[in-house]
């Protein structure tokens, strides 16, 4: 395919591939960069499609993949940041005096926290992390990767079971 066709291609077809991509994302900018990426996947491509016919589908297929991988890469760098996160984000301690004894302890059990979360399995994690840290709703985290609603109840509570499981053995009441 020539150059001049696939610049056609790509106006005949990139507002419905950024309108995929957006259902996907959720974020026009980063729409956008789906776009572009999966066009750049099809120019390497194009040799490969037999039916010019379905080539709307081929490229939607090719967009909703790439928006897919790029929440996919999103989530994995974003999944436990160093820091500690469980206490930091809910502002328990922020408005208490604690003596450096306490606070040692607190440091101490937010490490435990962490260590803890980054052994529960990914599918607990994920979820965990997308609750606690960022704040979504039940059926956000669903839309995001794409399950049952019933499916990220299920692994939020299964993943609070863990881990509160994990921290009474450490931390016997």
């Amino acid at each position: 395919m020539l150059n001049e066709d696939f610049d056609q291609m790509y106006t005949k077809y990139s507002g419905s591939m950024r309108y995929i991509a957006y259902s996907i994302i959720k974020d026009w900018h980063k729409a956008e960069d789906v776009v572009q990426e999966a066009f750049i996947k099809a120019y390497k491509k194009v040799a490969s499609i037999e039916d010019t016919e379905k080539m709307d589908a081929w490229l939607a297929q090719i967009t909703s993949r790439t928006a897919i991988d790029y929440l996919r890469a999103e989530n994995r760098s974003k999944m436990v940041p160093t820091d500690l996160w469980v206490f930091d984000h809910s502002g328990f301690y922020s408005k208490i005096e604690l003596s450096t004894e306490a606070e040692v302890e607190i440091l101490m059990f937010k490490e435990d926290i962490n260590k803890t979360v980054h052994h529960l399995s990914n599918k607990y994690r994920e979820v965990l992390v997308l609750r606690v840290q960022y704040g979504l709703k039940e059926n956000e985290i669903a839309e995001r990767l794409r399950l049952k609603s019933s499916t990220v109840k299920t692994r939020l509570h299964r993943a609070r079971k863990k881990l509160k499981e994990a921290i009474s053995i450490t931390y016997p009441a």
